[in-house]
């Protein structure tokens, strides 16, 4: 066992994900890539951050699952020791599509991968971290999404609603774990380069949509991670329950 900080991050193998596990590695971070299905993906990432002389663990789980969500953890403090930040990151996105024409299906699983999976982590974060639980206090950062403002009509408005409850969870337990020692924020990108417009039927849709974009371009998964290590650090220690949102002015 060390002395690291330890950070989860989940859905850490590709995107946002990919480089706010590689700048919590070069911060002195012990880190646990959580991944779904994309195993290779996420063991790359895991090597360039071995490569460099950090620690780096990979654990498959699906996060919207309790079982496996106990298990992510029980193994982080078995390998990597207490957490000290959560990275809710994971989060999934199906083809465009109109309200009209979803079905319960697909608006469950959204739900499910989106919204479930981030209590579920928070909760088994907050039993280590929580000095009411004996812990010595710790970080919780959701990635939300512009889209929780814009209702992504016409494309995403179930992603949209998704995230949105991602903004109210963040409100409501930064105020209920505030004086146990953890706070909690959220960065919500808007079009971000990375694979998951292609996800979505789209891959080319943040070079379509980027004159829309007062900075006139697509903003880059570095960019964001940067804020999330920022939310994480003692450099916004007076900071929880806030949203830090990375449009390019959208």
């Amino acid at each position: 066992m060390n002395n690291l900080k330890v950070v989860l991050i989940t859905g850490g193998g590709r995107g946002i994900g990919a480089a706010t596990s590689k700048l919590f590695a070069s911060k002195g971070y012990a880190v646990c890539i959580n991944y779904k299905s994309n195993r290779a993906s996420a063991e790359a990432v895991a090597s360039d951050i071995r490569a460099a002389g950090n620690r780096c663990i990979t654990v498959q789980a699906d996060v919207s699952v309790e079982n496996d969500v106990v298990m992510l953890f029980k193994k982080i403090d078995a390998e990597l020791g207490p957490l000290s930040v959560l990275v809710n990151n994971a989060g999934i996105l199906r083809k465009q599509s109109r309200l009209v024409d979803l079905t319960a299906e697909r608006i469950n699983t959204i739900l499910a991968n989106n919204v479930t999976s981030y209590f579920l982590c928070c909760r088994e974060a907050i039993k280590r971290m929580s000095t009411r639980h004996g812990g010595n206090g710790g970080v919780i950062v959701n990635v939300s999404s512009g889209a929780s403002r814009s209702g992504s009509p016409n494309e995403y408005i179930d992603y949209a609603a998704s995230k949105g409850a991602i903004d109210t969870l963040t409100k409501g337990l930064s105020l209920e774990v505030a004086c146990e020692g953890i706070r909690v924020n959220c960065v919500r990108p808007g079009l971000i380069n990375t694979q998951m417009h292609a996800d979505g039927g789209e891959p080319e849709r943040v070079e379509r949509l980027k004159e829309l974009i007062p900075l006139k371009r697509g903003g880059e998964p570095e960019e964001v991670a940067e804020a999330i290590y920022w939310l994480s650090s003692a450099k916004s220690s007076f900071s929880t329950g806030n949203f830090l949102d990375l449009c390019g002015g959208l």
